[in-house]
């Protein structure tokens, strides 16, 4: 120790003699002896790095790569699919940067954390408002693990062991439901809506899950599906966008039992498909069986406003055989830019972004009709800012000079609709935008050059 406290050399956790005395008691001479079932040549492998540069050349050399990115911020974008670019207000960043939130984490000491139990319960609250919905949790890893809990939460409800998904959900969704569920008894179908409507449900089904819009952009009729899941002594589940919700009906307006989303499009930026939050709500009587956490409010023994966590169904709180689910991430610090963004927004500003989306994209689905060998939404079903269109080119090609355009084209559902592309139109893109990606379409579809 040096005259001013402070240590001379660098922290080392054990000593050379704490060291010796622990390959003794192990009963091995030095280290090396520990790890001789590595091969010798892999123990200390060689780094191929290059030579070492100024940080000046390295954020230069960085710069330059991740210009070659096509990212949705420097060129138009029609991408979306479970992924939405958004505008985002700057109170979202101003408010997420300060201190007392960027490390937050699960606050289980609520006498310390009284601010994140604050805006953790702001955010139930606008979530809940959102979507109609009589309750609503702290949140959930992302919209499809939420979409999973519910389908386990309808079945823990029903006490059946069948969910059946529609299937003109995202496929994606059926995947992550079928993962959580293949280890409790629970098995997880695709169904036709046909058959929904027609009441062809079997008698053990759980819920009958669907998602609206569902993975072609198109709407659900959520409250003929809810009153069919019911007739047949199930559940029903939605899955939605809930930047949708400000012109559409609402889950709860439709009788729907539970209802997710996933929450990036409130306000979280696209950031390489996360860290996102998941949003679940429910009818006020299946709360017990909600997942993760609920966030109360209550008042002190001064008669002060305060928040704590009310329900912990976890199982790392409570046994095992009671407990709903097995989550164990914060997604506190994402819930806080959700709930700035539904602050900020507020109903009518939500309401004003899903008119400029269902109206850009229903003017871009128009214009491409007009093309000769295009069609926009084959099935002329109602969608809101996503819709499949189908040209003379394939939309691999298609994307490829778009991409050569600086446009970023659609998805590529080749697999899910013969020669389909799937089109989404935010508030984000202006009317050059969507001119601009016309004007190519017609190009590309009468072979022009790139």
């Amino acid at each position: 120790m040096s005259s001013n406290g402070i240590s001379a050399h660098p922290f080392i956790p054990n000593t050379p003699s704490e060291r010796e005395q622990m390959l003794a008691t192990i009963g091995v001479e030095n280290f090396d002896a520990l790890i001789t079932d590595i091969p010798e040549d892999h123990r200390n492998p060689g780094l191929d790095l290059p030579a070492s540069a100024s940080e000046l050349e390295v954020a230069a050399r960085m710069q330059a790569l991740a210009a070659i990115n096509q990212d949705a911020g420097s060129r138009p974008s029609f991408l979306g699919a479970g992924a939405y670019r958004h505008f985002i207000p700057s109170t979202v960043g101003a408010v997420l940067q300060r201190g007392e939130f960027v490390t937050s984490y699960t606050p289980y000491q609520p006498e310390g954390a009284q601010g994140t139990l604050q805006t953790g319960f702001e955010f139930q609250s606008a979530v809940a408002q959102i979507f109609g919905m009589e309750v609503a949790n702290a949140g959930m890893y992302d919209g499809p693990t939420a979409f999973a809990e519910a389908g386990l939460m309808a079945a823990r409800v029903s006490r059946r062991n069948r969910i059946l998904i529609l299937d003109s959900a995202d496929r994606r969704l059926f995947e992550v439901a079928d993962a959580y569920s293949r280890y409790q008894q629970v098995t997880v179908e695709s169904i036709g809506l046909d058959k929904v409507l027609d009441g062809d449900i079997p008698d053990d089904a759980a819920c009958i899950a669907f998602q609206s819009p569902n993975f072609l952009g198109e709407i659900e009729d959520a409250r003929a599906i809810s009153d069919a899941a019911h007739a047949a002594g199930a559940l029903s589940v939605m899955h939605t966008y809930p930047i949708a919700l400000g012109m559409f009906k609402a889950p709860g307006q439709c009788d729907v039992d539970i209802a997710t989303s996933e929450g990036q499009p409130l306000g979280v930026p696209l950031t390489f498909g996360g860290a996102y939050v998941g949003l679940f709500t429910a009818k006020q009587r299946f709360i017990r069986q909600l997942p993760g956490r609920i966030i109360g409010e209550t008042a002190d023994t001064n008669g002060r406003t305060g928040y704590t966590l009310t329900l912990q169904t976890r199982e790392q709180h409570i046994r095992r055989e009671r407990a709903t689910s097995n989550i164990c991430t914060s997604t506190q610090l994402i819930g806080l830019m959700v709930a700035v963004y539904c602050a900020t927004m507020g109903p009518s500003g939500l309401r004003k972004v899903a008119e400029l989306s269902y109206h850009k994209a229903h003017y871009l689905a128009d214009q491409i009709n007009g093309l000769d060998g295009w069609d926009a939404n084959p099935n002329g079903r109602v969608f809101f800012n996503e819709f499949v269109a189908t040209g003379p080119v394939g939309p691999s090609e298609i994307n490829r000079q778009l991409a050569e355009r600086g446009i970023i084209g659609g998805l590529d559902i080749a697999d899910v609709v013969p020669g389909g592309m799937l089109f989404c139109v935010t508030e984000m893109n202006s009317r050059h935008d969507i001119d601009r990606l016309v004007n190519a379409l017609a190009e590309i579809g009468k072979g022009g050059a790139a």
